[in-house]
């Protein structure tokens, strides 16, 4: 029983997509203990692991199935590596990614709900539950993020200087960028 859901983009294909990039956004980057997947050092969890324990508790995942959402995920948010796969960025549970320090572009933007502004401004960004602040290349990107939550407000990171005064960044395979928190005076 490889294929759960056959190919063909259909709404209940996108719909079942949807489902499993959920399923593995909690199990890869949250939950991994809850359905007893074992995440390495770097995040990376072994397939067969994956798709038995999927299977164990409910939630079946062929192996096509899994290939097909991990290439078809616009927001590459996953990397697979012959038998491995793990989240690229968004951790709450402890990985190190191993993602070398990069220099960042002047800006970052970084895109969050209206209601968090003020605290935003008082206190920096913070990465609250996950590893690192999460940064997006460009205001778009930040605006797409920050709807998730209501309407969304766009803040830009002065990244170069950041970098120039000693902040790390780092930058994920889809484009993410991380560092471990944003001073308020780096805000604009």
């Amino acid at each position: 029983m490889d294929e759960q859901a056959p190919p063909g983009g259909g709404p209940r294909d996108e719909r079942r997509a949807v489902r499993v990039s959920k399923y593995l956004a909690r199990h890869l980057r949250h939950r991994p203990g809850d359905i007893g997947l074992v995440l390495d050092r770097e995040g990376w969890a072994d397939v067969g692991e994956l798709l038995a324990a999927a299977a164990r508790h409910g939630f079946p995942i062929g192996r096509g199935e899994l290939e097909r959402v991990v290439a078809s995920d616009g927001k590459g948010r996953y990397a697979l590596d012959g038998n491995r796969i793990r989240a690229v960025q968004g951790h709450s549970v402890p990985v190190e990614l191993n993602l070398p320090v990069a220099p960042p572009p002047d800006v970052l933007y970084h895109g969050t709900a209206g209601r968090f502004v003020a605290a935003i401004r008082r206190e920096g960004l913070r990465p609250m539950g996950r590893h690192a602040v999460h940064l997006s290349p460009d205001r778009e990107t930040a605006e797409r993020v920050g709807a998730r939550r209501g309407a969304p407000v766009v803040l830009v990171v002065r990244a170069g200087r950041m970098a120039a005064d000693g902040h790390e960044f780092r930058v994920t395979s889809n484009g993410v960028w991380l560092t471990a928190s944003v001073p308020p005076r780096y805000l604009c």
